[in-house]
């Protein structure tokens, strides 16, 4: 044992605690995005997509700051573009990146909503 400051640390052999406990928190993550991959929920989905891409595109997703979501106005775009830019943004304008706030499978599940909707 060495005496550092007010602290006594073990020399030599580290515990193995702090690894159990990263393994361990790698496990949660890994198991808590695999149960959010299968429990997508369509209707606070659609919240989402009315009120916090409402609050630039316009609540009936006409356009506002940000361009018309129709799907009639989005019918040319690939899904996995309109996916891509929900989660990665896009660089110099007001679209914000939503991969730090919502899985990919949201993503997904946004841009073919936005593809399918009905005309408004």
């Amino acid at each position: 044992m060495a005496r550092l400051g007010h602290r006594t640390v073990a020399l030599g052999r580290q515990s193995s605690q702090p690894l159990t406990s990263v393994l361990l928190a790698g496990a949660v993550v890994i198991a808590t995005s695999a149960f959010a991959a299968d429990t997508l929920n369509p209707d606070a989905l659609k919240r989402l997509v009315h009120q916090d891409c409402g609050s630039c595109h316009g609540l009936s997703l006409k356009g506002g700051l940000g361009p018309d979501l129709r799907s009639q106005t989005l019918q040319h775009y690939d899904p996995d573009v309109l996916t891509g830019v929900i989660l990665d943004g896009i660089p110099d304008t007001a679209m914000p990146p939503w991969r730090p706030l919502i899985t990919e499978e949201e993503a997904e599940w946004i841009a073919r909503y936005l593809l399918q909707q009905e005309a408004q």
